[in-house]
C-alpha cells in the first residue's frame, strides 16, 4: 500500500502505485496517476490528468496539471506527462497542453527543475534537462536532451532549444538555439559552443573539433547564405553525428529564426 498522511487528499479516480509516497497536506486529483516510487513530499497540488512516472521527487508547494495560462484553452481534456526520477523542487508549476498545441505537456526522464520554474503549455521536453532558479518557458517551447539553463533565464512561446545546449542566467530567448551552443546576454547571443558540456559529457575530441569546424562555417566565416552555409557543413561533415544532429535542427521547419552571434562588435 502507498505510504499517505492523514491530511493528505486523494480524489476518487487517482491511480497511486503500491511504493508511491504522498506527504502532508497534499492534493491529489481524480484523474493523476502516480508511479513507483514517486514522492510527494508535502503541500503538492496534482491536478487534471497528470501522470508521473516512477521514482520522481516533489517538492513542498509544487503545482503541477492545473489549466494552462492560455486564453484560448477551453476546457480540453489535456495532459501533463512527466517522465522518471525527475527532481521538481519547490514552488514548480507545469501546466498540461492545449487544442491549439497536441494537448499535451511532455517532460523526460532524469531532470532537474528548481525552484520557481515554470513549464508552460503544449512544451516538449527531453531527458537530463536542467533548469536553475525561476526559469518560465512559455508555451510550445521545445528542449532537447541535456540543455542546461541559468536562474532567471526566460524562453519566448514556440522557441526550440537544441540538444546539450546552454542558456546563461538572466537570458532572454527570442529565437532558436543551436544544439551544443552557448547563448548570454539580456536578448541571448550566440557566443560559441558548450565546451563545457561537451567535455563533461564525454565527446570524442574528433567530434568536438568537427563542431567547431562547421560553427565557424556558419557563423564566422559568413559567405553566402545561411541555407548554403548549412548544406556546406553537412557536405564536409556527413558522417559525424552530433554535426548532423546541428544540421538537422536547423533545417527543420523554424518560426523563430536563429540565435546568432553579434556581428562586428554591434
Amino acid at each position: 500500500m502507498p505510504q499517505i498522511h492523514p491530511t493528505a487528499i486523494i480524489e476518487p479516480g487517482a491511480e497511486i502505485a503500491a511504493t508511491a509516497t504522498i506527504g502532508p497536506y497534499c492534493h491529489v486529483g481524480g484523474k493523476v496517476l502516480l508511479e513507483d516510487g514517486v514522492e510527494l513530499l508535502s503541500h503538492v497540488v496534482v491536478a487534471g490528468r497528470t501522470s508521473i512516472g516512477e521514482g520522481t521527487r516533489i517538492f513542498p508547494f509544487a503545482s503541477l496539471g492545473h489549466r494552462p495560462q492560455d486564453l484560448k484553452y477551453k476546457g480540453e481534456d489535456s495532459s501533463l506527462i512527466i517522465g522518471r526520477r525527475n527532481t521538481i523542487r519547490e514552488y514548480v508549476t507545469m501546466n498540461p497542453g492545449t487544442e491549439g498545441g497536441g494537448m499535451v505537456t511532455r517532460i523526460g526522464d532524469d531532470c532537474l527543475f528548481m525552484a520557481n520554474v515554470h513549464v508552460g503549455h503544449d512544451c516538449l521536453l527531453g531527458n537530463h534537462i536542467v533548469m536553475a532558479n525561476s526559469v518560465p518557458l512559455a508555451g510550445h517551447v521545445v528542449v532537447g536532451d541535456y540543455a542546461a539553463f541559468g536562474g532567471l533565464a526566460a524562453v519566448h512561446q514556440f522557441v526550440r532549444i537544441g540538444q546539450h545546449a546552454f542558456v546563461g542566467g538572466v537570458t532572454g530567448v527570442e529565437r532558436d538555439v543551436i544544439p551544443y551552443g552557448l547563448v548570454i546576454g539580456d536578448r541571448a547571443r550566440l557566443v560559441g559552443l558548450n565546451m563545457v558540456g561537451l567535455q563533461r559529457r564525454g565527446f570524442a575530441h574528433e567530434d568536438i573539433q568537427a563542431l567547431r569546424g562547421a560553427y565557424q562555417m556558419l557563423f564566422e566565416d559568413a559567405n553566402g547564405t545561411l541555407a548554403d552555409r548549412v548544406a556546406a557543413v553537412a557536405a564536409r561533415y556527413p558522417k559525424v553525428q552530433p554535426v548532423r544532429d546541428l544540421v538537422d535542427f536547423m533545417r527543420a521547419d523554424n518560426a523563430r529564426g536563429f540565435v546568432q552571434p553579434k556581428l562586428n562588435g554591434a
